[in-house]
């Protein structure tokens, strides 16, 4: 599975629970709350000012 840019918080965790280190080592701490089922990927890069495409390579780094 190939995580991308439009993708759900939500969805990524559910795919790979282990993203959610990826996630919190860029500030992103909300990943229960409402926000998370519709935030996607790249909204949350921009939001937490993270490199996108860096967090991306990571997440599907997880992802394999």
């Amino acid at each position: 599975m190939e995580i991308n840019k439009d993708m759900t918080i939500s969805s990524v965790l559910t795919a790979v629970p282990s993203s959610a280190e990826v996630f919190l080592s860029y500030g992103m701490h909300c990943l229960g709350c409402p926000g998370a089922k519709s935030e996607t990927v790249e909204f949350a890069a921009i939001k937490h000012g993270a490199n996108l495409d860096e967090m991306l390579a990571k997440l599907n780094a997880l992802s394999k």
